[in-house]
């Protein structure tokens, strides 16, 4: 029985990154020991897309105000890219301290997470 699923993002400063998930988006979490952060997701979707090759995977945050998460964060001094259009949803990425990129989006489409 599957119950559950463990997503990894790579950073060049995890540290940094793990702080910023935890401090600046509020996301609860374990600590497997050593100060490794473990972070509970929120319900979650998987959706397969056709590409060119196998394997490929990205990851979103999902909210249902992009506005307003984009205006909470910019106030803590995050750096978040100005709003797609999509006509899948409204679509931002977050700045890590890492240096990557987070995407975040507001569906406009029907969610299989409630």
């Amino acid at each position: 029985m599957i119950t559950g699923a463990h997503i990894m993002l790579f950073s060049k400063d995890a540290d940094a990154d793990r702080a910023f998930v935890r401090d600046a988006l509020g996301i609860d979490h374990v600590d497997a020991g050593g100060g490794w952060l473990i972070f509970k997701l929120p319900p979650s979707e998987l959706a397969f897309h056709p590409g060119d090759e196998n394997g490929g995977t990205e990851f979103y945050l999902m909210c249902d105000d992009v506005e307003a998460e984009i205006a909470r964060l910019t106030a803590m001094g995050r750096t978040c890219e100005p709003i797609r259009e999509e006509r899948w949803g409204r679509l931002t990425r977050i700045t890590l301290p890492g240096g990557g990129k987070l995407s975040m989006y507001q569906p406009k489409h029907a969610t299989a997470h409630g």
